[in-house]
């Protein structure tokens, strides 16, 4: 498409967009009773008008039935997570029996890794990005040293090359094949939180079989943004939160995803009530014996009020259709990127350094942008104006135009804002 800086033209892009009655379903925070221009979606989605009705229907059967909401027939708190599974299976390309919501992102990173980090002989090393988020940077260091080995020893951190932003595929690739012999586990982001690159999930999953080791994904960045096909794919395991492109709320209920064909396997776990075999589950009894499927994982009793909010996120992705979104999100970030480049060009420099990849296949909504002087007066101004963003230490700037809630004309006022802050200071 010919992208246009104007107005009008972004005005009849959002009256061709079939989910702009979407804007309407989330709560849009004001300012002086208009509302804010929000594209922080990677950080903290927004609340969705439904979220309220759904946990006041979780609530009303606290006050009703107290504990005998677990086992009403029109509660069933006890199964209540079942619904969600198969809300949430295609957004991350599973079938329902391989995910589950528990607990939050880095607690499940932890379950996770005590059963897919069983390092033996010289297979011990671990495989991540360079600069990732520092939870799982933390999370893996851990492991390592509870099993006798020393970061800078165990752990392998791929970085671009020099002068470069972002890492290459073929040069992960080459990596994992130069450590066939060491690797025990590939862990990477699905994005990089910083730089906003969608890793070439598939090729990595597949260069890591291939040497014998176990592949995993934190989506944190990626579940509700971009399409992944976990089960196809053969992703051993991952996990994400659900308050970013799920808008799910501040701290939302985490996700697990575990292929099917470890289902049966000796692999160990620690392992919780909530994890166990449901219908046995009351007989109280001593040796754990894990329900079926990712279920198998779980630890402690599901949080009912945070289902709520997730489950009804998740309606509404659900209504709105995946690949409608998607769809919508790269035209949308697309158009973000031409009005970045456009003022540039009416600044007669580039002062605005895009860092994320190009090509939509290899983003998501978000766009990370080097300011050249003064990125944080620059972003703060911004927040003054009542553009919300996100800024990362030491100098990038995220915007992350999400499509159920974002629209283009928003995109050019951000534009026309940058324009006018720029011209007297780059």
């Amino acid at each position: 498409m010919q992208f246009q800086n104007t107005l009008a033209f972004a005005q009849s892009l959002d009256q061709q967009d079939g989910l702009s009655a979407f804007r309407d379903q989330f709560l849009i925070p004001k300012v002086n009773g208009k509302d804010i221009i929000y594209l922080c979606g990677n950080s903290l989605g927004l609340q969705a008008k439904s979220t309220k009705k759904e946990l006041d229907k979780q609530l009303n059967a606290w006050e009703n039935y107290a504990v005998e909401a677990w086992f009403e027939e029109d509660t069933q708190w006890l199964q209540y997570h079942h619904a969600i599974k198969d809300l949430l299976a295609p957004i991350v390309g599973a079938k329902p029996a391989e995910v589950t919501c528990m607990n939050s992102l880095t607690i499940n990173l932890h379950l996770l890794l005590t059963s897919f980090y069983q390092p033996k002989g010289k297979k011990y090393k671990i495989l991540m990005e360079g600069g990732a988020f520092p939870s799982d940077q933390y999370a893996v260091e851990s492991h390592v040293k509870t099993r006798g080995y020393t970061y800078e020893d165990a752990v392998i951190e791929v970085f671009p090359r020099e002068g470069e932003e972002t890492l290459r595929t073929k040069d992960v690739l080459a990596i994992i094949q130069q450590h066939s012999e060491e690797l025990a586990l590939i862990l990477f982001g699905g994005i990089n939180y910083y730089t906003g690159q969608f890793f070439d999930l598939e090729a990595i999953t597949k260069a890591g079989h291939e040497v014998g080791a176990m592949v995993g994904f934190d989506l944190a960045h990626a579940a509700g943004n971009v399409p992944v096909k976990l089960h196809d794919w053969e992703v051993d395991f991952a996990c994400w939160c659900s308050y970013k492109y799920m808008n799910s709320g501040p701290g939302g209920i985490s996700g697990i995803f575990v292929h099917e064909q470890h289902f049966d396997s000796d692999l160990p776990r620690l392992a919780g009530w909530w994890g166990y075999q449901l219908k046995q589950r009351f007989k109280m009894e001593k040796g754990f014996i894990p329900e079926a499927g990712a279920e198998g994982w779980q630890v402690s009793t599901s949080p009912i009020l945070l289902m709520a909010t997730h489950k009804a996120a998740l309606e509404v992705i659900h209504a709105a259709g995946f690949e409608n979104m998607r769809k919508k999100s790269v035209l949308l970030t697309g158009y973000l990127e031409f009005i970045i480049q456009m003022v540039n060009d009416q600044v007669g420099e580039e002062c605005l350094k895009i860092i994320t990849p190009k090509h939509s296949s290899e983003r998501g909504c978000q766009l990370s942008i080097i300011c050249k002087r003064g990125g944080k007066t620059l972003f703060d101004a911004l927040v003054g104006q009542n553009i919300i963003g996100d800024w990362r230490e030491p100098n990038v700037i995220r915007w992350s135009p999400v499509p159920l809630y974002n629209t283009f004309e928003e995109i050019y006022f951000l534009g026309q804002t940058l324009l006018n802050n720029l011209k007297t200071s780059c």
